[in-house]
C-alpha cells in the first residue's frame, strides 16, 4: 500500500514510545538540510514560495528521471516548524523512486501513524503541509507531461 521506503519508516516509528517518538522526529528535523538540492542538480519543476499556513518560504524541487522515478529536493526557510522539517526530511527520503502518480496517489492517513495523535490534533494544519506541496508538484508535472503527449498527437 505505502512505498517500501516509507512503510519502514511508519514501522519504526508505531514502534516508538511517545517520548522517543518526538526525539526521532527532532532528529529527522535536525537533518532536513540534507534534503536541499546539490550543486549541479536539475529539476523537472521548481516551486518556491511562502504560503499562508506555513511560517516561512518553502521550496519543492522535483526531478523525474526517463524511467519515471522521482527524486524531490526541499528548501527550508529558518522559521519553518521542527514537525514541518521533519515530515520534510521524512517524505523527500521516503518518496525517492517513486512515481509522480505513486506519489499523488498515496493516502495521507500515514501521517498520523508516523507524527502521533496528539500532535496530529495540535499541529494539523502544518504537519499536511509538505505532503501537499509536494503532490501538488507532482501534479502540474503530470498536467504538463499529459499536455505535451497532446502537442504532439
Amino acid at each position: 500500500m505505502y512505498p517500501p521506503k516509507l512503510d519502514k519508516i511508519i514501522n519504526l516509528f508505531e514502534s516508538l514510545p511517545e517520548d522517543e517518538r518526538r526525539e526521532t522526529l527532532v532528529s529527522y528535523a535536525d537533518n532536513a538540510k540534507k534534503q536541499e538540492p546539490r550543486e549541479g542538480e536539475k529539476f523537472d519543476l521548481e516551486d518556491v514560495r511562502k504560503d499562508e499556513e506555513c511560517a516561512d518560504t518553502v521550496g519543492v524541487y522535483l526531478y523525474v528521471e526517463e524511467n519515471g522515478k522521482t527524486h524531490i529536493r526541499m528548501t527550508l526557510g529558518p522559521e519553518v516548524q521542527t514537525l514541518t522539517r521533519a515530515m520534510a526530511a521524512i517524505l523527500c527520503k521516503s518518496l525517492d523512486g517513486c512515481t509522480p502518480q505513486e506519489i499523488l496517489d498515496l493516502p495521507s492517513d500515514f501521517v498520523t501513524r508516523i507524527v502521533g495523535s496528539e500532535l496530529v490534533r495540535i499541529r494539523s494544519q502544518t504537519i499536511y503541509y509538505v505532503l501537499t506541496r509536494i503532490k501538488g508538484v507532482c501534479k502540474v508535472y503530470l498536467d504538463r507531461q499529459r499536455m505535451a503527449r497532446a502537442e504532439v498527437a
